[in-house]
Order: structure tokens, then C-alpha cells, then sequence
């Protein structure tokens, strides 16, 4: 099984994470003497810093460090350690971390269901891509013992193809090293090895040396089941070489000697700190004897008052009973409005999906239809058609946004970015339909204000695009301003004040608490003059409930509105590049000649796609289900695959699992209407490069395509 440190979603002190980082590289390069070293600091650092997390953190490496050495006794140690401090302390991702390495002990002791609900349970704790990835691992070594072998593949393929920013090659090596066991458990010696070779490959390109030592034993099993003796004996003396190394067995013995050390090392200062608190007991037994004397006087006392607590006693239990009855009142009626919250979310969301198919066709053909160059007359029907459903779409959105927040299904990223240019990207995008109502925007920026904060730039930029949207929907012939101010900063914590305002029509007192819930506008002549769903502030104040921050207002009649709200964000040292941006950069593409095939069971959606990719001079053939898309991809070569995901018979993913067996190469671009409960993650396990929801604008279509043939060929050319 493979062991990893992971990207923790809260980093200890700055100065700790080195420590992490290095380590786990050394790890992964068996290096087990030198990242214990790294481990030990991490500990003392923590400590010395007080950091709790940081030291629940390097209690976890080490206790997986020693997994490594196959010193289960040692595991447990550090793990016990760990347990000792999560009692006191709400750590979310210490906690996912905890149950992993437990989930690997289980595993050990052949106890593989229970490691398998300890896997899951891990899972739900956190959502960390790293994290995921090696318990995907994790999970493929434990179906492979239970002989669930396509459970097992599914696993190891979608590793193969991993974008891991911190393991990659570690990972795909680990996986093609896995599915080298399955085909040769399966005995098909001839595909086990080919991923044995690609293992070995990998591990001699990235210095993983037990990889190396395991893909040459595997190798060598396999080319004599194959009969491939003059192969099988290579590999047997590449093996032989290792395994007689004198480096080896010296970098054993120093690995043994570190470990032995460094535990030794924790013992004793634990005995220390034992000894200490035994001084301490012994000198509170010295006075033991006078409390005795204090007791006796006390204990007259106390008899004089039993009568008067009994009588107070006799009160708080029929109190108690009164305040159960009410208690279990209130519970029956907080259970019945969570069933309704979960009937409300689950019908909204069920909705949203099945809309998003007949709304396909209805945008597609329309942009169709507006390429083909429509008579005057006709022209203006299309642009209100495509208006319709544009606007039918941003509202499905709106309320699937909504419903993801409410059922807990968003969290917030923590990322480097530049807080003025995300604003500036924002400005620009909203500045056309500022011009149509005659209106500026502008923005006053605090230039003490780090260049370089730690926060989610995207869910930011959804803030503020419903805000200055808003805010330019009911301004003509005004101004909005964008206001940022440094609050206050002490270390790396920095608190920011926001503010959006505008001269507009204003908001009545009487509807300013009502503005925020959802379809709410002020007014139904507001609604009718203006438009829109009045939901864009519901957003505002569920998004800011995410980074702990509370959406406030100013406004009158006739004088214009203002927004405001503070964020607590970390700073960093100028270490970023101002130029990063968080947007795709729109980029033209030469499509002539591409052949692709498109995987739909609705006919309508068939000849709309189709028709799209003609638009482009691009080829396609038509597969209309899973079974049917397996087969063509077997007898065609295509540029990219469009695989539609819920379709009947067998569904997207597990046509493309099927198709990863046969084709890691080709790009497979997942089209979906997706609904609340569809996970990103199973698509990209099963071997997705890219989700593309419907109905889509065109250009990100054609966008997507692009980038998965045209970069993906530049980037493994590159490579």
C-alpha cells in the first residue's frame, strides 16, 4: 500500500510546511533516514510554536513514515499521540489523516472491510485532490486482496491519468505498478508487462528506488510466464544488483538506526514529563493533611445545607422534566424543517437537471440558426429567443448555486491571487452593459493592501459580479464605485472592508431586511421594469456566509444603495507573479480536420452537437450509447471523444472506464446536465480529461475541445 503526506487544507505555521513538503519527496525516494530527520524538526518546531495542528501533522508522517518500515508497533505509537490531542481540538483534516492510517492498519491485519468504511469515512472528511488520490490507492490494494478486481481498475486507471500537482509521477507509477499485479493475478501476462515497463520507466526517470526493486521482480515473474527467458533473466540481474548493493544494505541499516533513535528520543522525553508530573503529586500529597483538617470544618457546613439543596433539588428535577418535554418538542419540529429543506433542495435539483436537456436544444439550435444568416425580419425573434434562453438558464444556475451552498456542497478554495486584478477582470467584464445604461464604474483601491493574499479568487468574483451587476441594472445615467480598504493587518492576518455603491433608485427601509431572500426585488413594478430573478443577493449573502462574513446595507429612495462587508484573508511575501490570471485565456483554434466522436442517446442533441462541429469543419460519427461508443472507439482513431454521462443502458463513466483499458490517449470530454448530487470526481476517476455542463455556451465548447487535443499534444511533446 502507498503512504504519502498530503496538501493539508490548513497549513501549520509558515516555517513548518518546508519540512512536510521535503519530506515527502525523500519519502517517495525511499529516503526514509533523511525524511525522518525532516519529521523530527516539523515535531520540535510545532511544539515550540504551540501549533497543535502542525504537531497532530507530524505525529501522522511519522506514524506513516514507520508504516514504510514495516514497524506496525511504531505506527501505533505516534498514532495514539495523535489521538490524544484530537480529543481537544476540531481538525477536520487531522481527523481524515487519522482515520486513513487506521483504514491501512485494518488493511494489514486483513481486515479489509473494515479498512474499505475507514477509507470512506476518511473521504467524506476532506476533499483535498491529493488526499483523494491516495486513497484511491489506498482503496485499489484493498479490492485487489478482496479480489474485486474491477473495482480494483477502475482505481488504478483513473491514477494513470492523474493532474496530482504534488505526486504525480509517484502516483502513476504506484498505479501502473498495480495493475501490473491485477493482469498478472488475471494471468494476462502480456498487459501486465506492458505496465510493469511503464512502472519501471517512470521509477528510474523520477529515482523511486523500491519502485525500481518491485517492477524488476515483477518483471521478471511475468517474462517467464511468458516464456520470455532472456528478458525474465535481465530483470532477475537488475533485481539481484539492488537487492546486493552495498548502498543498500548501509541505507537499511542507517534507516533502522534513525528510526530506533528518534522513537528512543520521544520515550524518554515522555518519561521526563512523567517524572515531573509524579514530583508534582508527590508535593500535593505533603498537603493532603491539611485539606483533611479544612474538610472536617467544611463537611459541618455542607450537613447544615443538605435540607435546603434538597428542597432546590426537588425544584431542578421537575424543571429538568419540564425543559426534556420542551426539548424533544423542539427536536420533532427541527427534524420535520431539515426533511423539508432536504424534499425542497432535492426537488429543485432534480428540476434544474431535467431542464438542462430540453434547454440544449433550444440554445443550440438557436445559436445554429444565428450563424446561418437569418432575414431581417427573422433576426429579431432569434435574439429574443436566445435571450429567453440565456435568461432561462442563468436562472437554473442560480437556483442550483443556491441549493449546492444550502446542502453544504461548496467550500471555499484557499489560493495565492492578486485581490485588484481579480476586481479589474470583474470591472471589465460588466463595463458593456455599464455603457448601455450610461454609467461609469470605478474603483478605489487601498494601495496598502498586499499585492499577494491567500483566499478563493473565484467564489470572490461571484460576489462581486452580482453586486456591480445589481448595482448597474438599477443605475442609468449614474455612477457605481468599488471601494477596498486595508482595516487592519497584524502578521499575515488581513482584514478587508468592501464596498459596492451606486447612485441609483434606491431601496425602501421596509424592504431592506426582505432584499436578501430569494426572488425577492422590491417590488413587483421594479421587477417587471427592471427584470431578473432577484437572486443575485441571496447568492451574495450565502457565498460571504463561507468565508464567515455578513452582507450589510445602506440606502434610500431616490439616493442610491451601498453594500458592505469585511473578510479576514492571510498575506504573503511578494512571491507570486502579478501577471497570473484566473481566467482562460480565449484562444483560436484550427479545427479543420479533426474527426470526433459523439456519444448522445437524445436525437435532437445528436444534430445539434453534430451541427456545431460541422460549423467548425470538424468530422464526427454519432454513437447513441455506451455500448455502442466502446465499440467505435475500439475500431476508430478519433481526436476526442464527447461522452455524454446519463444515458440508459450503461452510463458515460462506465463506457469510459472501458475505453481507458484500451485508450489512456485520447481526450474524453464528459457532456452533462449536471445535477447537485453528480460528483466531479467520479468523472475524472473514470478517466474523464474534462466536464463540459449542458447547455454550454458555444464558445466554451469549442474552447474546451481545443485545449484537450491542441494543448494536451503540446504539452506531452513538451514532455
Amino acid at each position: 500500500m502507498a503512504f504519502s503526506s498530503f496538501a493539508q487544507d490548513s497549513v501549520p505555521v509558515k516555517d513548518i510546511a518546508p519540512y512536510f513538503d521535503e519530506a515527502r519527496k525523500l519519502r517517495n525516494q525511499n529516503k526514509i533516514a533523511l525524511a525522518m530527520e525532516q519529521l523530527d524538526k516539523a515535531a520540535k518546531e510545532a511544539e515550540k510554536n504551540e501549533d497543535v495542528k502542525a504537531l497532530i501533522d507530524s505525529y501522522h508522517e511519522l506514524a506513516i513514515l514507520y508504516l514504510k518500515l514495516d514497524k506496525e508497533g511504531d505506527t501505533q505509537f505516534y498514532w495514539d499521540r495523535a489521538s490524544v490531542l484530537l480529543k481537544d481540538i476540531a481538525y477536520p483534516y487531522g481527523d481524515a489523516v487519522h482515520k486513513y492510517i487506521e483504514a491501512i492498519l485494518l488493511y494489514r491485519s486483513e481486515q479489509n472491510y473494515q479498512s474499505l468504511f475507514m477509507l470512506n469515512e476518511a473521504k467524506q472528511l476532506n476533499n483535498d485532490r491529493n488526499f483523494i488520490n491516495n486513497i484511491l490507492l489506498a482503496e485499489a490494494n484493498v479490492y485487489l486482496s478482496l479480489e474485486k478486481y474491477d473495482s480494483a481498475a477502475k482505481n488504478l486507471n483513473s491514477l494513470v491519468v492523474n493532474t496530482d500537482v504534488y505526486e504525480s509521477s509517484y502516483l502513476s507509477t504506484k498505479a501502473y505498478l498495480g495493475l501490473a499485479e491485477l493482469n498478472y493475478i488475471t494471468e494476462n501476462y502480456s498487459e501486465s508487462a506492458k505496465n510493469a515497463e511503464y512502472a519501471l520507466e517512470l521509477a528510474n526517470n523520477n529515482r523511486f528506488p523500491k519502485e525500481v526493486q518491485q517492477s524488476n521482480q515483477l518483471l521478471s515473474d511475468v517474462y517467464e510466464k511468458l516464456g520470455l527467458y532472456d528478458k525474465a533473466l535481465a530483470n532477475t540481474k537488475n533485481l539481484k544488483s539492488i537487492n546486493d548493493s552495498i548502498f543498500n544494505i548501509e541505507k537499511l541499516k542507517t534507516e533502522a538506526k534513525t528510526a530506533v533513535k528518534t522513537l528512543d528520543d520521544f520515550k524518554t522525553e515522555e518519561i521526563k514529563r512523567l517524572e515531573k508530573k509524579n514530583e508534582e503529586l508527590t508535593e500535593s500529597q505533603n498537603r493532603s493533611e491539611l485539606t483533611a483538617i479544612l474538610t472536617s470544618a467544611f463537611l459541618i457546613i455542607i450537613t447544615l445545607l443538605a435540607g435546603s439543596l434538597y428542597r432546590n433539588n426537588q425544584i431542578k428535577l421537575k424543571t429538568n422534566d419540564l425543559l426534556q418535554t420542551k426539548n424533544k418538542e423542539l427536536q420533532i419540529a427541527r427534524d420535520g424543517a431539515v426533511q423539508a429543506m432536504e424534499a425542497k433542495t432535492n426537488f429543485l435539483s432534480t428540476v434544474s437537471h431535467e431542464l438542462r436537456t430540453p434547454l440544449y436544444a433550444v440554445t443550440g439550435l438557436t445559436h445554429l440558426l444565428l450563424e446561418e444568416n437569418p432575414e431581417e425580419h427573422q433576426m429579431e425573434h432569434l435574439k429574443a429567443l436566445k435571450f429567453s434562453g440565456d435568461y432561462l438558464l442563468n436562472f437554473i444556475n442560480d437556483i442550483l448555486h443556491i441549493n449546492k451552498i444550502d446542502a453544504n456542497k461548496l467550500e471555499p478554495l484557499n489560493m495565492e491571487f492578486n485581490l485588484k486584478k481579480v476586481l479589474n477582470e470583474v470591472i471589465d467584464s460588466l463595463n458593456q452593459s455599464a455603457k448601455a445604461n450610461n454609467t461609469i464604474i470605478s474603483l478605489e483601491y487601498d494601495q496598502d493592501i498586499p499585492s499577494h493574499l491567500m483566499s478563493d479568487p473565484l467564489k470572490l468574483s461571484q460576489v462581486f459580479m452580482n453586486l456591480i451587476g445589481n448595482a448597474i441594472k438599477f443605475t442609468k445615467n449614474g455612477e457605481v464605485t468599488v471601494i477596498v480598504k486595508l482595516r487592519n493587518k497584524i502578521d499575515e492576518n488581513t482584514t478587508l472592508y468592501f464596498e459596492v455603491k451606486d447612485n441609483g433608485i434606491g431601496i425602501s427601509k421596509e424592504k431592506q431586511q426582505s432584499i436578501f431572500e430569494g426572488f425577492e426585488q422590491g417590488s413587483i413594478q421594479i421587477n417587471r421594469e427592471y427584470g431578473g430573478t432577484g437572486l443575485g443577493l441571496t447568492i451574495v449573502k450565502s457565498l460571504l456566509g463561507l468565508f464567515e462574513s455578513k452582507i450589510q446595507l445602506k440606502s434610500n429612495l431616490g439616493e442610491g444603495s451601498s453594500f458592505f462587508f469585511e473578510i479576514e484573508m492571510k498575506s504573503l511575501d511578494d512571491m507570486m507573479d502579478d501577471d497570473v490570471s484566473y481566467e482562460t485565456a480565449q484562444r483560436d483554434y484550427d479545427f479543420k480536420g479533426l474527426h470526433l466522436l459523439i456519444v448522445e442517446d437524445n436525437k435532437i442533441n445528436q444534430v445539434i452537437t453534430k451541427k456545431m462541429l460541422t460549423k467548425k469543419e470538424i468530422t464526427s460519427d454519432i454513437a447513441s450509447n455506451g455500448e455502442e461508443a466502446v465499440t467505435l472507439a475500439k475500431e476508430n482513431v478519433y481526436d476526442a471523444i464527447l461522452m455524454d454521462i446519463h444515458m440508459p443502458g450503461i452510463s458515460g463513466e462506465e463506457a469510459t472506464i472501458e475505453i481507458r483499458k484500451f485508450d489512456r490517449q485520447t481526450p474524453i470530454i464528459a457532456l452533462t446536465a449536471i445535477s447537485l448530487d453528480d460528483s466531479l470526481e467520479s468523472f475524472y476517476a473514470a478517466g474523464c480529461n474534462d466536464v463540459v455542463t449542458k447547455p454550454f455556451k458555444p464558445e466554451i465548447f469549442y474552447q474546451k475541445i481545443g485545449e484537450n487535443i491542441f494543448d494536451k499534444k503540446v504539452k506531452d511533446t513538451a514532455s
